[in-house]
């Protein structure tokens, strides 16, 4: 993870063209584990571009601004 931008929200940097979702979050510690992204995610506690987000499997692409509790993380390009 980065610091954050000018909007305050963190970044994360991927090699990919994308990330899933349930990668992203134990990644950006936003959760834990697997267990715990999976429960987050069924609870309705994870959003995607300010929407509800119910699939692990979710592909992200730079841009994409992934939000839990209220922390925000932003997928970026690494370069």
């Amino acid at each position: 993870m980065t610091s954050p931008e000018p909007d305050g929200i963190d970044t994360i940097e991927i090699r990919d063209s994308m990330i899933r979702l349930g990668q992203l979050l134990k990644l950006s510690s936003l959760a834990d584990d697997g267990v715990e992204a999976t429960e987050l995610i069924k609870n309705g506690l994870v959003k995607v571009n300010g929407d509800i987000e119910d699939r692990r499997g979710r592909q992200l692409t730079t841009g994409d601004v992934v939000t839990v509790n209220g922390q925000s993380v932003r997928v970026i390009a690494a370069g």
